[in-house]
Parts: C-alpha cells; structure tokens; sequence
C-alpha cells in the first residue's frame, strides 16, 4: 500500500546514489542480493533463537541490501535471472523469518501458520497475474523484473510488522493474527484485478 510512494520519494534516491560507486567498483548485482540473502537467513536464525535485538539489526540490514541491488542491477546491465533470484530470496527470508518466530514463540505457532498460509496465497495470486500480465503486455508496471500489483499487504508493511515482532516478541501471536488479513485482502484484490482484466 505503501511501496509506491515509499519508493518514489525516499528508498530510490538514497538507492541510487549508493549503487553508483558499486557500480564504478564493479560489484555485481547478483553479489549484492546474495550477501543480502545471507545477512536475512542470519536474521531467521538470531529471531529463532530469541535474540531479538540482532534479528532486528540483520532484518533492517536485510531490507537495506535488498533496496540496493535492483539499482545496481540497472546501473550495469539488469537480467532476468538477478530478478528472479531476488523475489525467490525474498520469499525465502520472508517465510523463514515468521518460521523463526514460530520456533521462539510457541503461543504464536498457530497464528504464524496462518500468515505463512496467507503469504501462499497471495503469492500465488500475484506471480500468477504478474506472468499473464507480461504475456498480454498490459501497461503499466515499473523498472523492476516482475509485475508488482498493488495491494494492502506489501514490503513496507511487512518491515513494520516483523520490525514488530523483534520490538514485541511477548505480542508475537496478536501480531502475526493481525497481519494474515491484510495479506488475504491483497489476495482479494489481486484475484479482482484478473477477473476484470484477463
């Protein structure tokens, strides 16, 4: 819901004005998202053994890396691999991140189950659409590899909900109940988007 604007007005300018001496440095962009990858698996595992404090130093981190290598990525030449293993290591740290707390907060397990549900679901509709998108060549979308649609849930609100998991640990399972909604109504929407579009 956020992303967007997010984006626009703050994460790019900061984004590209790093990525340019990476560029010039020749770093790749695939480094970038492999090292961020590695810094969120770090995040899982400090969350799954209660050490919040460096989950959340690792997730913000996570997050930071994550924002630079598309940039870079355009800086040097995009490609579609460096675009798909982005969004499969987002996807991985982002479910890996909510099984951690599972593991820390077992009051939390059942809700956690649901939001790992709710994240199928609503990648499901959306990397459906996004793939059937592309092959009509609707317009819209933006500079990224896949076709983000909109929704309630994005990657804003999910930094400020696992944000909310290192801050609120003994909340955990209010937390990720609440949080679930708001993915499914991104499914809703996307699921309305195709039957009005496809």
């Amino acid at each position: 819901m956020l992303d967007s604007k997010l984006r626009a007005r703050l994460v790019a300018p900061v984004a590209d004005r790093l990525a340019s001496p990476l560029a010039a440095r020749k770093v790749s962009p695939a480094a970038v998202t492999t090292v961020g990858f590695a810094v969120g698996a770090a995040a899982c595992v400090a969350a799954g053994l209660g050490s919040w404090w460096a989950a959340l130093a690792l997730w913000l981190l996570n997050r930071a890396l994550d924002g630079l290598d598309g940039p870079l990525a355009r800086l040097v030449g995009a490609t579609d691999l460096g675009g798909y293993l982005d969004i499969a290591c987002d996807l991985a740290v982002y479910a890996g991140f909510v099984f951690a707390v599972a593991i820390a907060v077992p009051d939390a397990r059942l809700a956690c189950a649901a939001l790992l549900a709710a994240y199928y679901v609503n990648a499901g509709a959306w990397l459906s659409y996004s793939t059937l998108a592309e092959q009509r060549r609707f317009a819209g979308g933006d500079e990224r590899s896949l076709r983000f649609v909109p929704g309630l849930a994005e990657g804003a609100e999910t930094i400020v909900v696992y944000l909310l998991f290192c801050l609120l640990p003994a909340h955990a399972a209010a937390i990720a109940w609440a949080f679930p909604a708001l993915v499914a109504l991104s499914a809703a929407q996307r699921v309305l988007l195709a039957a009005r579009t496809l």
